[in-house]
């Protein structure tokens, strides 16, 4: 089979480590509006965001299991250059609820005017940088 006959899924499945995974799992849900998934053994180790069946993010706690680039939290710099990117029909639902879980707002809700689509930055407990954006071409030009 050629490559270009063949059919092939590709799904982004980011992980990132955290101090808390408990806490994080708990803020992701609540911000994306995602399930809370059932309790499970290894919650404090590793958990996983899911909205609607769709794995959307994976949580791993820091110096666990030995995974490399996963140890030395204190040695890294946080997600330097790295933006967790959430698309989202609801936008002012999770901006409400950004502000009402304190995240720290880098930049307030704004049009983008490439994609015309509205954004919000903000930090996550650990630090890292997370934009939820609505819909591309939701915002005329």
């Amino acid at each position: 089979m050629s490559f270009q006959a063949r059919k092939s899924t590709i799904t982004a499945q980011p992980l990132i480590a955290v101090r808390n995974v408990r806490a994080s799992s708990r803020w992701y849900a609540d911000l994306l509006g995602a399930e809370w998934l059932p309790e499970h053994r290894h919650r404090d180790v590793y958990d996983r965001i899911s909205h609607s069946g769709q794995l959307l993010l994976q949580l791993h706690a820091w110096d666990e299991e030995n995974h490399p680039n996963l140890v030395n939290a204190d040695l890294a710099p946080l997600g330097h250059g790295v933006l967790l990117w959430f698309q989202v029909d609801d936008f002012d639902s999770v901006v409400k609820r950004a502000r009402s879980l304190g995240a720290e707002i880098i930049e307030e809700p704004h049009v983008n005017p490439a994609p015309r689509h509205r954004e919000i930055w903000i930090r996550d407990p650990d630090g890292y940088v997370v934009v939820v954006a609505s819909p591309d071409g939701e915002c005329s030009s």
